[in-house]
């Protein structure tokens, strides 16, 4: 999963932009990667503030794996636009992926502050709470995510492991009751994981 929220442009403008614009984007729909990568790279050097131009370099980077220089270009996008919640969500995001939990939480809690309707950037704080065995916190921070998403199992799925971390059987075995009521595969999984047998399950309260 590739950063998704976008930003605007700030300064790239006129028929050299857009028909750079579309070419990267040809580029990308025939999934010549490379290709959108130094088409991009020629409009970063042309437009070096462009919030556009920014944000897809990064994506190109994260999708061929490139997580370091993702986020150089997204602490250079967080740097022009602080003020954007998307832009350090972004930047959370890829630091996650990278284990830089401590980091990675700054971010999230600065997407979060400017925007907390992000759900996933309650998510994405909860594992980087979960990476530093704050565990008390990181379930807080599921359940803002889950309200927010409570038909996306991956909230409910993190919670129920950060309960039975923390001892916590009862509350694992009453979010797994709830998760069959519409992901039973994943409830049926965390269940194995767990050793929490259906006749202990109870439902969420």
């Amino acid at each position: 999963m590739n950063p998704s929220m976008t930003t605007p442009a700030r300064t790239g403008s006129g028929l050299d932009f857009f028909m750079l614009k579309w070419r990267a984007r040809a580029y990308l729909f025939l999934g010549l990667q490379e290709r959108a990568q130094e088409t991009f790279h020629d409009m970063l050097a042309r437009w070096p503030e462009d919030g556009y131009v920014l944000q897809s370099l990064a994506n190109v980077e994260a999708a061929c794996g490139h997580l370091h220089r993702a986020a150089q270009h997204l602490r250079r996008l967080v740097g022009l636009m602080p003020d954007s919640g998307a832009a350090w969500f972004n930047l959370a995001f890829v630091l996650e992926q990278q284990e830089q939990a401590v980091e990675a939480e700054q971010a999230f809690r600065k997407a979060l502050e400017l925007d907390p309707k992000i759900d996933r950037a309650w998510y994405g704080l909860g594992l980087c709470l979960i990476r530093q065995q704050r565990l008390e916190e990181a379930i807080k921070a599921l359940k803002r995510n889950t309200e927010m998403q409570p038909m996306s199992p991956y909230g409910w799925y993190q919670m129920a492991r950060a309960h039975m971390d923390l001892g916590q059987r009862d509350e694992a075995a009453r979010v797994i009751r709830h998760l069959e009521g519409f992901e039973p595969k994943v409830a049926a999984q965390l269940r194995r994981e767990t050793g929490i047998g259906s006749s202990k399950a109870a439902s969420p309260g």
